[in-house]
């Protein structure tokens, strides 16, 4: 078996995985990324999530990005230029890519991680690393190498239901309406959307665990992005599971461009114009590291001696693993204080040489509800693809390594982390 070798290699070519990569690049280490599809973006680009979500102080590579693809706030970025500007990033940071490339497999030593088996259309081959970053939002290297995890919510195991979000295009400029969460409502000819939106989900307009129809700014006046689709009960990691999801999603995406010509004025001429090109995943695994960040942290604010991303913040937004809208006891969701999210919980125990980052970092089912968004696991790339890096300048690894160290490479760039 043919093998590939590289200092840094980085799982997963999401905005965690792409952060994180870049970052390391920029530290002079040879870095190398992987990504299971045949472009990198992840969310960004493939899940057509939009707009980009969730917040972070200030300096992190977070604003570089929204600079990189002239955002906007709260308005939905164009995916396709998106794309392009994403790959061009990779290129000038001299960033070793290899696409259509998934890791089936891991190299150990006793508990020391040295490398992954790959596969692509060229078959399998091995990359061996000094030290891996898993940003697969599944946590599947970790997994592979024999890292604890968990699933779930705690009652039951049940995860976030799967979702497929889609842009509508030729709406009627007029119509300015937009729904962003649970507590935002515009009045309509025939009552409040909200009101609408609830009572087609009881009378079989829209799906029966689907009352809100969430509509996002795009650039474009005449565009929504539309996220309401909604399987429950579906293992992300199960291929079957996720082909059902798919056909559910697919035949959902229809009711609820119909129930939006029919009851918005507006979207009468209105169609679908894209989609995203893979179900949207919001949970599956997450790893078990040196802390588990929890959603009292979160409500409190708390801050961590640490600390790699500093103020992160958004809502506790879970969406109801059983059934539909939120799983919080009054339908909506809680909103924690900004706060931060400690070195230790990039560090999985029991594993050496490896880093998780993004959805699949340690944490609880509630506060993994808050920290999984796109703008948060970007600032969580730079400091892990920072610390990826420091760990072969220092000759340490993940788990000795001064987070110290980290914090000034960071702050040396303009990461604030410690701002009141």
């Amino acid at each position: 078996m043919e093998t590939y070798k590289t200092s840094v290699l980085v799982v997963g070519g999401g905005p965690s995985g792409l952060a994180a990569a870049v970052s390391c690049s920029r530290l002079g280490i040879k870095t190398t990324l992987i990504e299971r599809f045949g472009i990198v973006g992840g969310n960004l680009t493939l899940g057509h999530v939009a707009p980009i979500m969730g917040d972070v102080s200030h300096g992190t590579i977070v604003d570089e990005v929204i600079n990189l693809l002239n955002l906007k706030w709260d308005v939905a970025h164009d995916i396709e230029k998106t794309k392009i500007a994403l790959s061009n990033w990779l290129a000038k940071e001299k960033v070793d890519l290899f696409l259509q490339t998934v890791a089936i497999g891991t190299i150990m030593e006793g508990n020391t991680i040295k490398g992954v088996i790959a596969n692509n259309p060229s078959g399998n081959f091995q990359i061996d690393a000094d030290i891996i970053i898993d940003a697969t939002g599944n946590g599947s290297v970790a997994a592979f190498a024999g890292a604890d995890y968990e699933i779930g919510r705690t009652k039951d195991g049940l995860t976030q239901p799967t979702t497929i979000m889609f842009t509508i295009s030729n709406i009627s400029p007029l119509q300015k309406i937009e729904c962003r969460h649970e507590e935002d409502d515009t009045i309509l000819p025939e009552g409040s959307y909200l009101g609408l939106c609830r009572k087609a989900s009881l009378t079989g307009e829209l799906p029966k665990n689907v009352n809100i129809v969430r509509l996002y700014r795009c650039e474009k006046p005449d565009e929504r992005v539309v996220n309401a689709t909604q399987a429950n009960g579906v293992n992300g990691l199960d291929g079957q599971q996720l082909a059902k999801a798919e056909n559910i999603l697919r035949q959902q995406e229809e009711m609820i461009f119909n129930f939006l010509k029919k009851h918005v004025p507006g979207f009468e001429d209105s169609q679908i114009k894209k989609s995203a090109d893979t179900v949207g995943v919001r949970e599956t695994r997450r790893i078990i590291g040196e802390y588990q960040l929890t959603d009292i942290d979160l409500m409190n604010g708390q801050r961590f001696n640490d600390v790699m991303v500093h103020k992160a913040n958004f809502a506790i937004d879970i969406h109801n693993p059983s059934g539909p809208g939120q799983s919080e006891s009054d339908g909506c969701p809680r909103h924690p204080k900004p706060y931060d999210i400690p070195y230790r919980c990039f560090v999985p125990k029991k594993i050496d040489n490896l880093f998780v980052t993004g959805r699949c970092i340690s944490g609880t089912h509630e506060a993994h509800a808050s920290y999984r968004v796109m703008r948060i696991c970007m600032a969580m790339g730079q400091s892990i693809g920072t610390a990826a890096g420091l760990c072969l300048k220092e000759k340490q690894i993940p788990r000795t390594l001064d987070y110290r160290k980290v914090q000034e490479a960071l702050m040396a760039v303009g990461v604030d982390l410690f701002s009141e």
